[in-house]
């Protein structure tokens, strides 16, 4: 994998060997801090404590637990600095997917986008009529694609607010609640209880006040009548589902990428 230059005075292994020695200080600090010395002489029986290099183990397990939570409060403030996962990882010396999974629930603040607001306003100029986040709606009953999908919005392009419920009834009664954030972009499943998607699309597209809304459908399907269909009920996309993570999370960024940053979306009412 490759990796950015964070240092670069030194080398890898110069790096490894003053973690080594700035650890082996530590402990030793710490182990003679916590742990009073035995009483020595002919009048002490031996020392029934631990030995020396047991103590030093069990410093070294609160070092650990102290190091896992410190990395976890830096990874968050990366994240709110505009990294992403991608970044995390390179930075932790661990592939993405290993990033997320062991800092789920990052949320992320992307760096401003240079590329042109939707009309032709200029995001570093302060020229904006329409300073916001987006909104979106994601309909998606599966918790473990939509923590994907959120996790892949948030770490890509502007920031995001993000709404999900589980099935179209629940889409539907946000959608209709007075007050509620009108979404920029719906993105549906096909499967799910109650209202599936193909129901929900068919409702939407047939509101006179929601049909505006681009609606991606992102779905395990590739069935040519379930693709058939949802071009029939007016989806503005139909994606399937990659089996891939790393293309799972690219295709949920493509979809980030033309219908926030790339298409000129519908006015708000």
């Amino acid at each position: 994998m490759a990796r950015n230059d964070f240092v670069t005075s030194l080398t890898e292994q110069q790096l490894d060997e003053l973690a080594e020695t700035a650890i082996a200080g530590l402990t030793d600090d710490l182990v003679a801090r916590v742990f009073s010395s035995p009483p020595t002489g002919p009048d002490h029986p031996a020392d029934p404590r631990p030995a020396p290099s047991l103590n030093r183990l069990r410093i070294l397990a609160h070092l650990n637990r102290a190091i896992e939570r410190r990395a976890r409060r830096e990874a968050a403030h990366a994240a709110q600095a505009g990294a992403g996962y991608p970044q995390l990882g390179e930075a932790w010396y661990i592939t993405r997917q290993g990033a997320r999974r062991r800092w789920p629930g990052l949320v992320f603040t992307a760096q401003p986008s240079t590329r042109p607001l939707p009309g032709g306003h200029d995001r570093n100029s302060g020229v904006n009529n329409d300073p916001r986040t987006y909104d979106v709606l994601l309909v998606e009953d599966d918790e473990a694609d939509a923590m994907l999908i959120e996790a892949a919005l948030h770490e890509h392009g502007m920031a995001r607010d993000i709404h999900h419920v589980h099935d179209g009834l629940a889409a539907l009664q946000h959608l209709r609640t007075p007050g509620a954030p009108r979404p920029d972009l719906i993105v549906l499943d096909l499967n799910m209880p109650r209202m599936n998607g193909r129901e929900l699309l068919a409702v939407l597209k047939a509101d006179e006040t929601l049909l505006s809304i681009p609606i991606v459908v992102l779905t395990t399907s590739s069935a040519p009548d379930d693709i058939k269909a949802a071009y029939h009920q007016h989806a503005n996309a139909y994606v399937t589902k990659p089996i891939n993570l790393d293309d799972f999370v690219q295709a949920v960024h493509s979809i980030d990428t033309f219908f926030l940053d790339t298409a000129v979306p519908p006015r708000r009412p």
